[in-house]
């Protein structure tokens, strides 16, 4: 049998699950029974293929995916995309929602993803949106899609708003979401978000801080979940504005996050595409603080976000792709290994759930690749296969 190669970060128990240290994986040929991939035996030489669990798409948007074609020359800051994309929703009708979300969730399936969080623009009144709808029947056959309702802090500041939407999202498994920009009156909002989802037990997902600039979301965000003594998950996406804070402003923010139980999720390919324009090149990087949020005890994730829409026409929903650039931008070096867990069981905690660690784990559960090195998994430079084609 062909070795394989299994990235440490990945094994739940590496010190117990045999094989030998190579890089960051663990080589050896691979020890089954009753179709569960239980421990590594001794190596025996000659080609390798990888293994590893599904990914995780932890962050887009597959209502507003795939309208790039009808929105002409579409280019600008976030404030900008935003006003493009509100303007092409007389076209969301039905069968356009519809056919745009499958052609998104089979992007990501055919990419290797399982878990997928999908936000969805909600609107001004807490009545669902048509792509709310829409989105549910997809998640009828796909049972691990996750939808958020995207709204405005301070339309939760509204309690008739927050009880009607925290009805809705508990009865249809949905997750509580709001964005956070600058608001001067964003706590009311909060209270009422993070006061709904304990009363119906739903998990929380924000977008917060998404440009450059010292914005005080995220930190808002953390010291609500403290106070209230929050234990469900909490995912805050993008977080930009970490990159003007001061090295103090900084160390305090991260630590709340930490203590809070947050974990940040970095949308590298529409952040660069937004943030820092200028008249020409821009010079400023749109991510967060990857290295500084691990290093003070913060869970990360990366994931696709927009898909080929006014907020970015390019793009593909695809953690590896995400990750990739993300390495590139915020010069994560080898061993590459260690980001994984950023598109898989970090990311699969972040959504709420029991994250897919290789040892113990079924075959059918499993994924593998033909490359020898971590990096050219994140590069794409081989197709995820599932394990019970290669291995079983």
């Amino acid at each position: 049998m062909t070795d394989v190669l299994i990235p440490t970060a990945l094994i739940a128990n590496p010190t117990t699950f045999g094989g030998t240290t190579v890089g960051d994986c663990k080589r050896g040929t691979p020890a089954i029974r009753d179709g569960a991939l239980f421990a590594l035996a001794p190596p025996v030489g000659g080609d390798v293929r990888m293994i590893i669990p599904p990914l995780v798409e932890a962050h887009c948007h597959l209502d507003k995916c795939h309208t790039i074609a009808r929105l002409g020359q579409v280019g600008g800051d976030l404030r900008h995309a935003i006003q493009r994309q509100t303007d092409d929703k007389h076209n969301w009708i039905e069968d356009d929602i519809r056919g745009r979300a499958l052609h998104g969730l089979g992007e990501a399936q055919a990419n290797g993803c399982r878990a997928i969080r999908t936000h969805v623009d909600w609107g001004d009144t807490a009545a669902p949106p048509l792509s709310w709808s829409v989105l549910l029947e997809c998640a009828e056959d796909t049972p691990d899609l996750q939808l958020a309702a995207l709204t405005g802090i301070t339309q939760w500041a509204d309690p008739g708003f927050a009880d009607k939407l925290g009805q809705i999202l508990d009865l249809s498994g949905g997750v509580a979401g709001a964005f956070l920009l600058g608001h001067d009156d964003m706590q009311a909002g909060l209270d009422n978000i993070f006061a709904t989802a304990k009363r119906h037990g739903l998990m929380l997902d924000f977008h917060v801080d998404e440009g450059l600039g010292e914005y005080n979301g995220l930190e808002a965000i953390a010291d609500t979940a403290l106070a209230t003594g929050f234990t469900g998950p909490i995912l805050c996406g993008h977080a930009v504005s970490l990159m003007d804070r001061s090295a103090d402003d900084f160390a305090r923010i991260a630590d709340k996050c930490a203590r809070a139980g947050i974990t940040i999720c970095t949308l590298p390919i529409t952040n660069l595409y937004l943030q820092g324009r200028t008249d020409g090149t821009p010079d400023r990087r749109g991510i967060t603080r990857l290295h500084e949020l691990r290093a003070a005890g913060v869970k990360v994730a990366v994931g696709s976000d927009n898909v080929g829409d006014a907020f970015c026409p390019l793009g593909a929903h695809d953690p590896r792709a995400a990750l990739a650039l993300a390495s590139v931008m915020a010069h994560l070096d080898p061993p590459l290994g260690e980001w994984l867990p950023a598109i898989t069981t970090d990311a699969a905690t972040a959504l709420g759930q029991k994250p897919v660690t290789v040892d113990g784990a079924q075959l059918s559960d499993l994924l593998t690749c033909d490359v020898a090195h971590t990096a050219d998994l994140i590069a794409g430079r081989a197709p995820l296969r599932p394990a019970t084609e290669t291995l079983a």
